[in-house]
């Protein structure tokens, strides 16, 4: 991004990320992290369904279909959806480098309307990490990985522990994912909050 602020310009001494050895291997679907998450998990009716995959070193490659539900004017995607599609992207680079991390910062460009029905294809990349901060870009490209760019974003993610989100979190839900009795299921509702 041209504009891209100071705040997500990794610093002098940043490091190059480094895919954990546990990470999804290339090619892999990532799946929700849970169920109920409007960006990649099914039990939202009206959410993207955000479907990831690992891509090489420290990528991701994403794909969601732009429905009615996901409307703002007539005919086209709504500008908060598409953020939300590059946000979800972005959170899901961190299954790679097997940190709990949040979004800190997200700064998107919009350059060009996506129309209702459009398959957007996303990329990511984690760019640098400089303690818990984890530097990283997306692009979400109209009608495949080399169609026209529609829109782009940069972010910033913060490493944070699993207490963030129990101290945080509705009760409820916090009791209902702890209490699921899938170790998979319960561990990853709070490995990534993308």
């Amino acid at each position: 991004m041209s504009g891209t602020s100071s705040a997500l310009k990794p610093p002098a001494d940043a490091i190059a990320p480094v895919r954990h050895p546990d990470a999804p291997a290339p090619g892999e679907l990532i799946g929700a992290h849970y169920e109920h998450c409007f960006g990649c998990g099914a039990g939202q009716a009206h959410g993207l369904h955000l479907a990831a995959r690992a891509g090489e070193g420290v990528c991701i490659t994403a794909e969601f279909t732009v429905r009615e539900a996901h409307q703002g004017a007539p005919g086209l995607a709504h500008g908060g959806v598409l953020a939300t599609a590059l946000d979800e992207t972005l959170g899901s680079l961190n299954w790679l480098l097997r940190v709990i991390a949040v979004t800190g910062r997200l700064e998107t460009d919009f350059v060009r309307p996506v129309p209702l029905g459009t398959v957007l294809f996303l990329e990511a990349e984690v760019k640098a990490v400089a303690g818990r901060k984890i530097y990283s870009a997306a692009t979400g490209r109209i009608g495949g990985p080399d169609g026209p760019v529609a829109v782009r974003a940069d972010a910033l993610f913060i490493e944070v522990k699993v207490d963030h989100f129990i101290d945080n979190g509705r009760p409820e839900e916090i009791k209902a994912a702890m209490n699921d009795p899938d170790q998979t299921r319960r561990a990853r509702a709070f490995e990534v909050n993308p």
